[in-house]
């Protein structure tokens, strides 16, 4: 090949490069738009240049259901673009049943002027609702806010708190323990007498056994110190044993089935992490369901600026089923087949 030919390949390639490479550095980050093909980021993801809300989450204690109830809450934050440490900040406190611990965890929110409280179980919200009236309160894990005193109604709360309600199907579960023990005569109820909601659960399930002409004993408890006293003192008079959504017997349950497998007593209880921890059966709420419900309500409040006043308590519309197999085995009970396919062991 000849000397000038080389040497005009050369100076084309040349050429060719420097502008590619002129081009390159020549051209501004194009901003995402649909024009030049980059997929517009969803209009509804916080801004991260703006500084982030903060949400003290304030738990009663740690048991199965509030925690759940909690990491449904976080779970639609974080499916709503409000991602913990990124662009919103969760304080989570934890109170561990001790009254005096929710106090000071509500000074703390109302001091630090959080942009919203999420309060799990009745007195965490009872604590945080006489600390503020500005600041929004969801509650989860609360089952009439009515008798809690935390609102004017449930339709309309008129306050600064509202938030979901774990009521359960008081009589479906009723039902449900008549079907697993269809010979009992006589229904204990174990409940903590300084739970509001407890008691309001428990005057369901009186009037219910009353309808259907059955007897009740109840055994009240100020503590989980209580507790195994209450059981042990309790089987020996009942068929079977009807638990509330009660906060200290759900952090209790292992105490609850040691007596009452060596007793041979069926427990129905009103939500599913009870039955996890030792009870037989229950047709009751998802509490992290229950929690993603709240969360949905908390990216309105944050996002759209939602008046928590006329906001109502929401109710869950789903319930489940769900039997402990071991448990059936402890206590010799025998399972209908039409309930075989809720049966965990």
């Amino acid at each position: 090949m000849k000397f000038s030919t080389i040497l005009a390949l050369f100076l084309a390639l040349t050429l060719v490069f420097g502008l590619a490479a002129c081009t390159k550095t020549s051209t501004p980050d194009a901003p995402p738009t649909a024009e030049n093909g980059v997929i517009t980021p969803d209009p509804f993801t916080p801004d991260p240049s703006v500084s982030i809300p903060e949400v003290g989450i304030i738990q009663l204690m740690e048991h199965v259901a509030l925690t759940q109830a909690r990491e449904g809450f976080a779970a639609a934050l974080a499916d709503n673009g409000y991602v913990d440490g990124e662009t919103v900040r969760l304080n989570v406190q934890i109170g561990s049943g001790d009254t005096s611990n929710l106090s000071t965890i509500a000074d703390q929110f109302v001091g630090n002027n959080v942009d919203l409280i999420l309060a799990i179980a009745t007195p965490a919200a009872q604590a945080v609702a006489g600390k503020t009236t500005t600041i929004p309160i969801l509650g989860t894990a609360i089952t009439d806010y009515e008798t809690a005193g935390l609102v004017d109604s449930n339709a309309a709360p008129g306050r600064n708190v509202t938030g979901t309600s774990d009521l359960n199907p008081v009589d479906a579960q009723i039902d449900l323990l008549l079907k697993l023990v269809p010979d009992a005569q006589t229904i204990g109820f174990l409940y903590n007498s300084s739970e509001d909601n407890s008691k309001f659960q428990i005057d369901i399930a009186k009037a219910y056994v009353e309808s259907k002409g059955l007897a009740w004993k109840e055994i009240t408890v100020a503590n989980s110190n209580d507790v195994q006293q209450a059981v042990t003192s309790i089987v020996g008079d009942v068929d079977a044993i009807y638990l509330p959504t009660d906060n200290v017997f759900a952090s209790t349950m292992p105490t609850v089935y040691g007596v009452t497998a060596d007793s041979k007593t069926p427990v129905i209880c009103a939500e599913q992490g009870m039955v996890e921890n030792g009870g037989l059966a229950t047709q009751g709420i998802n509490y992290y369901d229950l929690g993603y419900q709240t969360g949905l309500m908390a990216v309105e409040i944050l996002r759209n600026g939602k008046d928590v006043a006329t906001t109502p308590v929401s109710f869950a519309e789903k319930f489940e089923y769900y039997i402990n197999g071991n448990t059936a085995d402890a206590v010799g009970i025998t399972i209908p087949a039409d309930l075989e396919e809720y049966v965990v062991r």
